[in-house]
């Protein structure tokens, strides 16, 4: 276990550095002079009770909140700074992958995929390809004209995940991703993780009330408490 300050810091130039952070909604403080720094590859997972601070952290990374005061830096550039953001959500190239997943039941498995790459200016000519090779890598060949409502939960995530990463993302996101699964499609999905983790070498932060699935899916692990960093746990001596 190491103390709080000592292993926010990575060894080597971190790809997500927050440094100070803080943020409060209605006067109430949720995220207090938070500072974390993880490295290119790295898995992080935030674990805490609610309220602690985790998803405002991770919608802070998206560019989905401002932080009230604090810096943020993504491959060096500043995103976030003087209580303002900088750098746009759609710029940052970040996947994120919700708690309730926000597919869009309107559109196929392929139109959510293509509409993500027509918003990151992917030219038509490469869409097909794209989206093959990550119904592919999400092991959902077959399913491109299926509508989400259509869909097993399971199915659900991995359409989300397959979204979050389409666009060329070098962040991913999770919020608590399978926490509306059973006990055995929790266990696949989190193995499906850890395997597109590894081939990808993506960044990634995540959240989990499960502190025994955080255990497998981290390299390290952050506690949060009361809007502050409470513990950082090495799970994993060596970023995979």
């Amino acid at each position: 276990m190491a103390k709080p300050g000592e292993e926010n810091r990575v060894s080597e130039s971190p790809f997500l550095r927050i440094v100070g952070v803080s943020k409060s909604f209605g006067g109430r403080a949720i995220l207090k002079n938070l500072s974390l720094e993880v490295a290119q590859g790295e898995s992080v997972v935030l674990v805490g009770p609610s309220g602690c601070g985790k998803t405002t952290l991770l919608r802070m990374i998206a560019g989905l909140e401002t932080p009230d005061a604090g810096e943020i830096y993504l491959d060096g550039e500043c995103v976030a700074a003087g209580g303002q953001n900088l750098v746009p959500p759609f710029v940052r190239r970040i996947g994120f992958v919700f708690q309730d997943l926000a597919l869009w039941t309107h559109l196929t498995v392929e139109g959510n995929l293509r509409f993500v790459l027509s918003s990151r200016k992917v030219p038509k000519t490469e869409h097909a390809k794209r989206i093959e090779e990550m119904l592919s890598l999400v092991r959902m060949k077959g399913f491109a004209e299926k509508y989400p409502g259509k869909l097993s939960g399971g199915e659900q995530q991995r359409v989300a995940l397959a979204r979050a990463l389409i666009g060329g993302s070098r962040l991913l996101l999770l919020d608590e991703p399978l926490s509306s699964l059973d006990a055995d499609l929790r266990g696949e999905l989190r193995d499906e993780l850890i395997r597109i983790q590894k081939r990808l070498r993506i960044t990634t932060v995540s959240v989990t009330h499960d502190e025994a699935e955080a255990r497998v899916l981290a390299d390290r692990i952050v506690k949060l408490k009361d809007g502050e960093i409470e513990s950082i746990t090495i799970v994993k001596p060596e970023i995979r």
